[in-house]
């Protein structure tokens, strides 16, 4: 029998289990394959942004500002998403948000100048924020063989995404930097055609979502220090993303594939090494050892030669994924909130480090040196750590009591987020 949200219907055989995560409806790998694209568009603009800065007569810093006012937007939709989702159900906020990443995506290729790419890159960053808080829910009311198949399933979109995206950007954008905003709409309307046709409406919660939810449940002092601490190391994260490829100074062949095994060491790390690390070591100290590592990590980075460089940015996706997910856990298990609301909470806060960083670090490098950005990123990873020590004592009770099992499905949504 047809499920309400897209599942399989009547006389379709699924296997319970891990075995099943191939064998999904129509509208999972629908919606799988609009996440795969949807976390492409972080890291897509990375290796073009010397070309986008040259094609626009634009500074770095100017450039920069397409994460900035991407991630400035994303940070306040946090608040808007469970309102808009709890509302109009979960197939209509995803549409909505696929229609917006449509426009804007498509908008921003047709750029005169990097105000209205800016500008564009914003309004693309609402409907992401619309579409991927909504989607890990719809493929796990979607999916065949249970929660921990889809979860895995949209871990692995997550994961292609990331690494990907930085290689479509080379690809498309060795030729104009405009093309990969241009495929990525056309990737994206293709997701739109897929999920109307294959996916059902999910029903609505029974309880409404209000946008002042999130800022509530950030009363909590556990919850708060985990935003805080992860405020501070999301600074360090997106000066790595978003201002590294300016010190490569690599042709968008190159930078694609250093961001794309920067993406991988991401992924393996986040879904499969830190549950491990944290099983033997404890949560608290696998990340306060990240990232402190994290902080040595960007120093090497700012203050070597261009291999030390190269091999220091793919490091650092190791480091990256380990973070994201432990303090995945922290935020949706130390306090007594709804996962989704502590999750908008956590990252309405961290998402402001995503904004500001792009945008200080080249301005940071124009009153100084080119070092100095990647010695401030260090030093706000090390704050991060120094967050977590201070306030151990609010976050370690949930730090013991976490099981690596649910690392997966909590990074996953966290991330999403």
């Amino acid at each position: 029998m047809t499920n309400t949200t897209g599942g399989p219907a009547e006389g379709d055989t699924f296997d319970a289990g891990a075995g099943s995560i191939l064998r999904q409806p129509k509208a999972v790998w629908a919606t799988a394959g609009a996440s795969v694209v949807a976390f492409m568009g972080i890291g897509l603009v990375d290796p073009i942004l010397p070309s986008i800065a040259k094609g626009l007569d634009a500074t770095p810093s100017q450039v920069s500002l397409l994460f900035t006012s991407y991630f400035l937007i994303t940070a306040v939709a946090m608040l808007v998403t469970g309102f808009v989702s709890s509302r109009i159900g979960g197939k209509k906020t995803l549409l909505l948000g696929l229609a917006l990443v449509v426009v804007f995506a498509g908008l921003a290729g047709t750029s005169g100048s990097v105000g209205e790419l800016v500008g564009f890159r914003a309004g693309w960053g609402l409907g992401n924020a619309l579409f991927v808080s909504t989607a890990l829910a719809v493929i796990v009311g979607a999916a065949a063989g249970g929660s921990a198949a889809a979860i895995l399933l949209y871990e692995s979109a997550l994961g292609l995404g990331m690494a990907c995206g930085p290689l479509l950007g080379a690809l498309l954008g060795n030729a104009s930097w405009r093309y990969p905003f241009f495929g990525t709409a056309f990737l994206m309307a293709v997701g739109f055609l897929c999920i109307t046709a294959f996916l059902k409406e999910q029903p609505r919660p029974a309880k409404k979502t209000s946008l002042l939810d999130p800022i509530k449940a950030l009363g909590h002092g556990g919850l708060a220090s985990a935003a805080v601490s992860a405020f501070f190391y999301n600074y360090t994260f997106f000066t790595v993303l978003a201002f590294t490829p300016f010190v490569l100074n690599m042709t968008p062949y190159k930078s694609g594939a250093v961001f794309f095994c920067w993406g991988l060491l991401l992924a393996v790390f986040s879904v499969i090494v830190a549950p491990r690390m944290q099983a033997r070591f404890g949560s608290l100290k696998v990340l306060g050892g990240s990232l402190v590592l994290l902080a040595a990590d960007v120093l090497v980075l700012g203050y070597g030669n261009h291999t030390a460089a190269v091999v220091c940015t793919i490091l650092s996706g190791a480091f990256i994924g380990v973070n994201n997910t432990v303090y995945t856990e922290l935020a949706l298990g130390v306090s007594d909130a709804p996962r989704p609301v502590a999750s908008a909470g956590y990252n309405f806060v961290r998402w402001f480090a995503a904004a500001a960083a792009p945008y200080f670090a080249p301005k940071i490098e124009e009153w100084s040196d080119i070092h100095i950005p990647f010695v401030v990123a260090a030093i706000t990873a090390v704050i991060g750590a120094v967050v977590v020590f201070v306030r151990r004592n609010v976050l370690s009770h949930e730090a013991e009591e976490l099981q690596p099992k649910h690392a997966t499905e909590d990074s996953v949504t966290v991330f999403a987020n």
